[in-house]
């Protein structure tokens, strides 16, 4: 199931941040461990992910920096500004609020999720 594309310009930026949370990551990577750790839920292109990726830099929360790799290839890693780790916490805390107001509505998870 994939989430519809208003609920993924709020869930989206806060995913990719999240995942840069652990580490810088190149775009392909950003975009298979968005499908593979969401089971496909947050799965997205990269003509999606990059001008996401571009609109988080412009607002100074991650930055990037070009690697060569041993092959001679040169890949763009993204990692999280110290901007973008205070909007991640300040991210995180709201979305915890929403799932918890989802929760009092009667809105509860689905079996195994």
């Amino acid at each position: 199931m994939r989430i519809e594309r208003e609920l993924m310009r709020g869930a989206g930026p806060l995913a990719v941040m999240q995942l840069l949370a652990a580490g810088e990551r190149y775009g392909y990577e950003l975009v298979q461990r968005l499908d593979a750790d969401s089971g496909g839920v947050l799965a997205m292109g990269q003509s999606t992910l990059y001008p996401m990726l571009y609109n988080l830099e412009a607002k100074g929360l991650i930055t990037s920096r070009n690697l060569e790799t041993s092959s001679g290839r040169v890949r763009k890693y993204y990692r999280l500004t110290k901007a973008g780790q205070k909007q991640l916490a300040e991210d995180r805390a709201k979305w915890g609020q929403l799932v918890e107001a989802m929760h009092k509505l009667g809105v509860t998870r689905l079996a195994g999720v």
